[in-house]
C-alpha cells in the first residue's frame, strides 16, 4: 500500500475518534493526601512504621476498627500475597501483635 492510501485510510479512521474529542472536557482536581507524619508510637511501633508506613498513613490504619489477631493477619498476608507489600515474613507476628492490642481512639 503506498504512503498516500495508507496515510488517507488513517485519516478517514481516525476522524470519527477526533470529531468526538471536542465534547472532551477537562478539569483540575485537588485531592488531600493524609498526613505522612504521623507516626505508631509505642512498644513494637517501629516494624509497623517500617512496613506498613510504606503505603498507608498511621491515621488511616488508626481509624480501622478493632480487630483481632486472626483478622488482623489475614489483613497482612493479604498486603503481602494479593498487593505484594515487600513486607518481611519475620514480621508479620510483630505488626499482627501491636495492631491487634492497638486502640482505635489514640
Amino acid at each position: 500500500m503506498s504512503r498516500m492510501r495508507l496515510s488517507l485510510l488513517l485519516a478517514l479512521v481516525a476522524a470519527p475518534a477526533l470529531a468526538g474529542a471536542q465534547n472532551l472536557t477537562l478539569k483540575n482536581e485537588a485531592i488531600i493526601l493524609p498526613d505522612r507524619g504521623t507516626q505508631f508510637s509505642g512498644p513494637g511501633a517501629e516494624v509497623v512504621n517500617d512496613n506498613c508506613r510504606t503505603c498507608h498513613s498511621a491515621g488511616m490504619v488508626l481509624n480501622q476498627p478493632k480487630m483481632s489477631a486472626a483478622a488482623w493477619r489475614a489483613e497482612a498476608e493479604k498486603m503481602i500475597h494479593v498487593y505484594k507489600a515487600p513486607i518481611d515474613a519475620k514480621d508479620v507476628g510483630a505488626i499482627v501483635a501491636y495492631l491487634a492490642a492497638m486502640r482505635v481512639s489514640q
